[in-house]
């Protein structure tokens, strides 16, 4: 069985399924995807992302704004705002949030900002936090160590083995999408190769970034398998024993949360 770390399940393209998120879960279920993390790219998901995981016990979503938002919308992110919406229990992380200068270098100093309030709440709330990081990895890594970060995800990851131990050295998990099935991503697998089984995720990043065979067309969780191969590839493991490592991963990252909540009332 397979746990899509990061999928955005209000974006997919759901026409081959004539508009219908169900039967798009339900494929995916029946092909070993057994939970589902839906990722908010802002404030305005969220309640979309709740409804969505109020109808599914399988799917678990996430409170937060994109570093590619606008400054408002990052402004909107208070602390205060992000607490009060990440009460509901199916909220499972924090994010995703981050730095990305590859689109702009505009906000930058609203973008920092934007990130240690999310870490900072992720703290309080004991819920991890996923990163997304463009073009800016020394900042990012900078800036985790500075709000001491410690529980969260270091998603979609494509950058190097610095990066890579930078982020497992404060805690974090270390995702991996349908890029590490690209032919010319031979770097990433290297990467990848040095990272400790126990600290690994996948994803789909859904409707981004389909794996091969299904490259340039729109992604979904059905293909999460495929990120689960071309990873076991990398470690010379089988399929079935990749999905059952970090599936544990994940439930491990997740149970931090009830110990964190259990320490915060003793």
């Amino acid at each position: 069985m397979y746990i899509d770390s990061h999928c955005h399940l209000n974006r997919l393209d759901l026409s081959r399924y004539e508009g219908d998120l169900n039967r798009a879960l339900q494929a995916a279920r029946e092909a070993g995807v057994s939970q589902f993390l839906a990722v908010a790219v802002d404030l305005d998901d969220c309640p979309i992302l709740e409804a969505i995981a109020s109808e599914h016990a399988d799917v678990g979503y996430s409170v937060g704004v994109h570093p590619c938002e606008d400054s408002d919308m990052m402004a909107r992110a208070s602390i205060e705002q992000l607490c009060k919406l990440a009460q509901d229990p199916k909220v499972w992380a924090i994010g995703e949030t981050g730095l990305d200068f590859y689109h702009s270098t505009d906000h930058i100093p609203a973008q920092k900002d934007c990130f240690a309030r999310h870490i900072e709440v992720g703290k309080q709330l004991g819920k991890p936090v996923i990163v997304h990081t463009r073009n800016a990895k020394h900042d990012t890594i900078d800036v985790m160590r500075a709000e001491q970060a410690s529980h969260g995800i270091l998603h979609c990851f494509t950058e190097d083995w610095d990066t890579a131990k930078a982020a497992l050295d404060l805690g974090y998990y270390i995702s991996f999408s349908g890029i590490i099935s690209f032919k010319n991503a031979q770097s990433l697998r290297d990467v990848a190769r040095q990272v400790p089984m126990d600290r690994i995720l996948i994803e789909t990043d859904s409707p981004y970034l389909a794996p091969m065979p299904y490259r340039s067309k729109p992604n979904e969780p059905l293909y999460l398998p495929f990120v689960a191969q071309a990873l076991a590839d990398v470690y010379g493991i089988s399929q079935q024993e990749l999905g059952r490592i970090t599936s544990h991963n994940f439930e491990q990252l997740l149970a931090r949360h009830s110990t964190t909540i259990k320490q915060q009332k003793i």
